[in-house]
């Protein structure tokens, strides 16, 4: 079933039999925000990747499927604070019941919350529920271009000191004979090309540290934080998402995020600025058969124009641009209030797959 066919059939779902009985339910109309909230709850389906809580001795624990959908509520209304969305669950009765609280004393309390949202990111079930909508509605589809890029992420937390390495610099000359010298240290972008994805980025650096980057006015900004690294379709569905330190640099994510990415999809061409001309991601991208669109670095002197086909396809990055803009004004980017990579990362994929369905609604024009 193509994307287009198995949006519209959900949708007419949803107006056919879903929306009636909630209002049947609900003290007053749902609003078109709470209408827009139900379509991305049912396109993220999150409460198929939370298991039921068996417990048989203590305190019974919450529902984890309506504080999951909660979280998820909380990304696509914008709510800054976890004590904001409990405080609107307890004000509005259709939001509470769409998220699946019956009555208001069913909601649980912020720690409950918090130690909910710990378990979510521990057992990543962001990226779970991520790679799952990747291969329900985008597997078996051709797309055309793959973005890359990454966005600066503020943390509430102090940077980890920068670990000093001590080099021992290397002996000048021709080695005398019979002098047996220690094999200069492999480079990562060179070790990642024989690697699995999984191991390449577990390699990476995740602790909050201190970030410098040039902005698209040749300005430097530095930050306390991290580094959302993704992958972007011509439609700006994200495709791959990792977090990094702020300090680690674009291009050493770009190789293993290629490997993530092929084997989900299928496309033609990949689209990078000039963060990440190496030779190596040049041939990375040319083995599986892709098409490499990258901006030269100026570092090795002169660089030759674009052709112009090749910079009207290199405009499509944009899309990764526009991604990365939403994620933060619209979906909980420059509102991180948690501290750790796991949490943060957890953070950051709630507001990721509200995104993706947001955005997948508002290309079927539904």
């Amino acid at each position: 079933m193509k994307l287009e066919e198995k949006v519209s059939w959900l949708m007419g779902r949803l107006q056919r039999s879903l929306f009636p009985q909630l209002e049947q339910c609900c003290v007053s109309p749902l609003s078109e925000q709470e209408k827009h909230l139900v379509k991305v709850l049912e396109v993220i389906e999150i409460e198929r990747h939370i298991p039921k809580n068996q417990q048989w001795t203590g305190r019974p624990a919450a529902e984890r499927r309506a504080i999951g959908r909660s979280f998820v509520a909380k990304a696509v209304l914008g709510y800054p604070h976890t004590r904001s969305l409990i405080n609107e669950l307890r004000a509005r009765p259709n939001l509470r019941l769409i998220c699946g609280f019956t009555k208001q004393r069913d909601i649980p309390s912020e720690s409950t919350f918090s130690r909910a949202f710990a378990d979510f990111a521990s057992c990543e079930l962001g990226a779970v529920v991520h790679d799952t909508l990747v291969q329900d509605y985008l597997q078996g589809e051709l797309i055309g271009h793959v973005s890359r890029d990454s966005t600066a992420i503020i943390g509430r937390e102090k940077a980890a000191r920068k670990e000093k390495m001590v080099k021992v610099p290397r002996k000048r000359g021709r080695p005398a004979k019979g002098e047996q010298r220690p094999p200069a240290e492999e480079k990562r972008l060179d070790r990642q090309v024989r690697q699995e994805p999984a191991v390449a980025l577990a390699e990476l650096p995740t602790v909050c540290n201190r970030g410098t980057k040039r902005n698209a006015k040749g300005c430097q900004e530095s930050w306390n934080g991290y580094k959302l690294h993704a992958d972007v379709n011509d439609t700006m569905l994200p495709l791959s998402v990792f977090l990094t330190s702020a300090s680690v640099h674009d291009s050493q994510v770009a190789i293993p995020l290629m490997k993530q990415t092929s084997s989900k999809v299928t496309y033609c061409h990949d689209l990078m600025d000039a963060a990440y001309d190496a030779r190596q991601i040049w041939e990375q991208s040319r083995e599986p058969g892709h098409v490499a669109i990258i901006d030269r670095n100026p570092r090795h002197g002169e660089v030759l124009p674009m052709s112009t086909h090749t910079a009207k396809r290199y405009n499509e990055r944009s899309s990764v641009e526009r991604f990365n803009g939403r994620l933060e004004e619209e979906f909980g980017g420059r509102t991180v209030m948690v501290r750790g990579p796991a949490k943060v990362m957890m953070h950051l994929m709630f507001g990721v797959v509200a995104l993706f369905a947001d955005q997948l609604i508002r290309l079927t024009g539904y």
